[in-house]
């Protein structure tokens, strides 16, 4: 394909098939079908073959380690270095064709220089510029005419084979091959009464200009679809497995990471790059996941902790048991998502599709026209043809088809650098009006993970002996509580006493042996219950942590409380700052949780949030999310858990948190990969820079065809200047896109 009008007509033609829905991306050089299971793909192939063109159907989506596989921009499947070979092609056409057609123009518009038969010496340098030089162009018109096609390739060569042929035909059967012809430049347009008019400088400089300008668009896609191959480049190309199932087995076997299976342990060096996801099962080490959250500070990994393929182990050995592999790891997904975002269309893209599918023929329509009227009003053959010539080969329909995906493509690429997902190209829309963003309390703006804050002992209790009695006690038990005061006994007293007759009181707590002491600890009501009421001194504490939004545990011990241990998910440290950013955004926020009303009001106050939803059941909030709606609030909802999905999906924007569940990331229109809520804010950013830069990119396109026609056939653009203007258009476009790259 080589203009948007090429994409209308195959996306025409497929979706003409009973039972298909089509896309085709100019951009990425790739359709996206929907189609009935009982449907042959070789029809789909057929269609396309059937509208003048060649297709094949792209591999099943594969890991990141087989990026040498996947196809690029300009590139088929069945020919990995296409793109590199076209590219390289392109600029040998464009230097040849440079070299050749400088002194054409040179001796056109400097008559000094002209000398005894400068004409045909003209001629001579223009052919093989029209003809070899533009080959491409004339033989892609070729074979749109015998498909009942036109394209912009039609036009660039209707144009200036007629130039060439014009002047052809002045040299040979008109004046203009007498010695001493000069070629008044810069005079009228008409140049005389035609016989002795000459085009070849604007035969060979349209076509130099249009190679040049296929050649830099061409760099400036390859630049735009950067950001995904370097995503899908990043996987490691092979592995040390280890081959016993023994742990201290060590022998090693380096394989090719398509070999690697869910279960097998491997060994990932310093340096080395994980080849799947896995968790970690011997040693310890620093690992720069910055290609998956954008993050550059390496994170510390030890044993039981996961760890994602594509990353890269900084500093010690590792051995990891694989958890996914192949197309089912992280990155993996990651590169589909943003593939699947880069091959849909927004709805501004739309309008331009209808315009660039009539755009051709009703160009060549207005080219017939514009030399009929200059015939009819009394002006020169050399005139009128000037004029026609000029608005075939000002017209482009390219940047009006390169608007939107290239915009997108650079945008969701950038994103994917920075651990952000969009979905695709409807979000954009949706983050532009979006004036409320609710967020769930828990792992949004808090760990997700129980904390010991505090240890108050009794007046006349040992703090140290009351957490190491704790934690003897809950080192049974699997509750979230139970492990936030393992941690925190862990790093505060060490090492505590063995427990026995350990036994869990569901609801309320535990209950055990230690040293002899019959332990409890869990609710004040599990103590109350075994005759151990709280002192009112505790008591007062106990209602004044629950007021401050902390989770109270109380211990005793030989009938006495003996004192509190008090936990809380803490609030995230970039949580507030985030808060501030998207105010900042013209965003309303608002806390959405299951806590009671004092919990959430003391993490809110602590935000600076205003505005509350508490003590709100999972199956509840997608029901506040509608009931915002109704009040006519545009909501962007945030959250990680299974029980936010509904509410993601509900919202007029769902935005995960990456470090959430699948679920949740599945319901969502963009994913935060890094767990850092300052990200959402970043998020919108690039959402409504990307759609900022779309529009930006069609009023361009629109207003540069909208003025340029009129002018070209009102006679007033010499037709190379056309052509350089033409070439420039599409390459301004793309490179307005790539203004995306340096976002932060």
């Amino acid at each position: 394909m080589t203009c948007a009008s090429c994409a209308a007509r195959v996306e025409r033609r497929l979706n003409r098939i009973d039972g298909v829905a089509a896309t085709v991306n100019y951009a990425t050089e790739k359709a996206t079908v929907s189609a009935p299971a009982r449907l042959d793909p070789g029809e789909l192939v057929a269609a396309v073959v059937g509208a003048g063109y060649t297709a094949t159907i792209a591999a099943p989506p594969a890991a990141p380690a087989a990026a040498g596989d996947h196809d690029l921009p300009g590139q088929s499947a069945d020919s990995p270095g296409a793109a590199t070979d076209a590219a390289a092609e392109a600029r040998q056409r464009l230097l040849v064709s440079a070299a050749l057609s400088i002194p054409v123009i040179a001796l056109a518009m400097v008559p000094p220089a002209q000398f005894d038969y400068w004409q045909w010496a003209s001629l001579t340098l223009t052919a093989p510029v029209v003809v070899w030089g533009g080959w491409p162009f004339h033989l892609a018109a070729w074979r749109n005419l015998r498909h009942g096609a036109a394209t912009m390739d039609t036009l660039i060569s209707l144009g200036t084979l007629a130039a060439f042929g014009w002047s052809v035909y002045a040299l040979f059967f008109g004046t203009a091959g007498h010695v001493g012809m000069t070629h008044p430049f810069s005079v009228e347009l008409g140049r005389g009464d035609g016989a002795g008019a000459l085009y070849l400088e604007v035969a060979a400089g349209v076509t130099t200009f249009i190679l040049a300008g296929r050649y830099f668009e061409a760099r400036a896609k390859r630049r735009a679809g950067a950001a995904l191959r370097a995503l899908l480049e990043l996987g490691a190309k092979d592995v040390a497995v280890l081959s016993g199932t023994d742990p201290d087995d060590t022998r090693e076997t380096r394989v090719p990471v398509a070999q690697l299976t869910v279960g097998t342990r491997f060994v990932v060096r310093p340096g080395e790059k994980f080849a799947a996801d896995g968790l970690v099962e011997q040693g310890s080490s620093a690992v720069d996941a910055s290609m998956l959250t954008g993050e550059p500070v390496p994170v510390e990994v030890t044993v039981g902790d996961a760890v994602a393929g594509g990353c890269v182990n900084t500093s010690g050995r590792l051995v990891v048991r694989a958890t996914q592999v192949g197309a089912a790891t992280q990155l993996a997904q990651m590169a589909r998502l943003v593939e699947q975002a880069q091959a849909g269309k927004a709805q501004v893209q739309r309008l331009a599709d209808r315009v660039s599918g009539v755009f051709v023929p009703v160009v060549i329509m207005l080219a017939l026209i514009t030399l009929v009227g200059w015939l009819i009003a009394g002006a020169a053959p050399a005139t009128a043809f000037t004029a026609s010539v000029a608005v075939l080969i000002i017209a482009c329909p390219c940047a009006l088809g390169l608007a939107t995906p290239t915009a997108l493509l650079v945008g969701t690429g950038r994103g994917a650098q920075l651990g952000i997902l969009i979905k695709g190209p409807e979000v954009l829309e949706s983050t532009r009006r979006v004036d409320t963003v609710v967020l769930d309390k828990t792992g949004t703006v808090t760990t997700g993970r129980m904390t010991l804050v505090d240890v108050l002992a009794a007046p006349g209790e040992d703090s140290d002996q009351l957490l190491r009695l704790a934690a003897a006690a809950e080192d049974g038990s699997q509750h979230p509580i139970a492990s936030a005061v393992l941690a925190g006994a862990r790093e505060r007293v060490g090492v505590w006493p063995a427990a026995s007759d350990f036994r869990s009181l569901d609801g309320l707590g535990v209950r055990a042996t230690v040293t002899g002491r019959r332990v409890l600890v869990g609710r004040a009501r599990l103590l109350a219950e075994a005759g151990q009421p709280l002192p009112t001194e505790l008591r007062d504490t106990l209602a004044n942590a629950e007021a401050g939004g902390h989770t109270v545990v109380a211990v005793g011990w030989d009938g006495r409380a003996r004192g509190l241990l008090l936990v809380a998910d803490q609030v995230k440290p970039t949580a507030a700052e985030a808060i501030r950013e998207l105010r900042r955004l013209g965003l309303r926020p608002v806390l959405l949780t299951g806590d009671n009303a004092a919990a959430a009001g003391a993490v809110a106050a602590e935000l600076g949030i205003d505005e509350v939803i508490s003590e709100v059941l999972p199956a509840e909030k997608a029901a506040e999310i509608t009931r915002l709606r109704e009040q006519g609030r545009v909501v962007a909802m945030v959250g990680d858990g299974v029980n936010d999905a509904a509410a993601l999906a509900t919202a007029d924007l769902g935005i995960a948190m990456g470090t959430g569940s699948d679920v949740a990331i599945e319901a969502s229109d963009l994913t935060v990969v890094r767990g850092d809520p300052r990200v959402v804010a970043d998020a919108i950013r690039l959402a409504r820079r990307t759609l900022a830069v779309i529009k930006g990119n069609l009023f361009w396109a629109f207003a540069y065809n909208l003025a340029a026609l009129p002018l070209a056939a009102a006679g007033l653009l010499n037709p190379m200047i056309a052509g350089a203007t033409m070439a420039l258009s599409s390459v301004f476009v793309v490179s307005n896109s790539l203004r995306l790259r340096r976002f932060h």
